[in-house]
């Protein structure tokens, strides 16, 4: 299977594109759905936005540690970011502008939508990553070439975590200051892996702006 996400559904809530202010994509954990992350949308959400929410093949993005070596993690890394690709390119061809859509994921999701304004930069609406940073070893050469033309970006991930180590998070931070985004870097000392309402609180203020 060399591109297992192509054909996985696309859930939505909120505004028709067509109608729509803006955007936010929804990216969920390993093991989580579409329909559990657009629980997010609900908690986030704005009558002049529209929600997207893509599908992962079997419920996982790729199918080892955003840690192990990338050669490992493929084709499902490069199809899932192909995936996340087709979703943005769905909301500016309907309309939407690229500063007017957001990218946000938690976990597996937050690495992936890191990893994607990373490799595809423009300046997006806003990324939103609840535990997550670029994928990669220890180690390995975290740069990314392009600019993100200071597009606002939460980073946001308990310390420490059992699946993404802090030192991961500060340097994904790093890198996308250094390709212009506005990063707000945000430590929760000994919170478990999950999402926190301040957090929550601190993403919707973030793409009110947008609206």
């Amino acid at each position: 299977m060399t591109d297992p996400h192509r054909d996985t559904p696309v859930e939505r809530m909120g505004a028709e594109l067509a109608n729509a202010r803006a955007a936010l994509i929804l990216l969920h954990g390993r093991g989580g759905s579409a329909e559990d992350i657009l629980g997010l949308a609900k908690e986030m959400y704005h009558r002049d936005f529209a929600y997207l929410a893509p599908q992962a093949a079997n419920h996982t993005w790729y199918p080892h540690s955003f840690l192990a070596p990338i050669e490992q993690n493929e084709p499902w890394l490069s199809s899932a970011l192909s995936k996340v690709a087709s979703v943005v390119d769905l909301c500016v061809s309907s309309g939407l502008r690229p500063e007017r859509v957001a990218v946000c994921g938690f976990s597996q999701g937050a690495c992936l939508a890191t990893e994607f304004v990373a490799r595809h930069p423009a300046r997006y609406g806003a990324l939103i990553a609840f535990t997550g940073g670029l994928i990669g070893p220890p180690g390995s050469d975290l740069h990314h070439i392009g600019s993100l033309a200071e597009m606002p970006a939460l980073l946001s991930s308990g310390d420490p975590d059992p699946h993404v180590p802090w030192s991961r998070v500060q340097e994904s931070a790093q890198q996308l200051e250094q390709m212009g985004a506005h990063v707000q870097l945000v430590r929760h000392p000994n919170r478990p892996h999950t999402i926190l309402e301040s957090e929550v609180q601190a993403a919707s203020s973030l793409i009110s702006a947008l609206v």
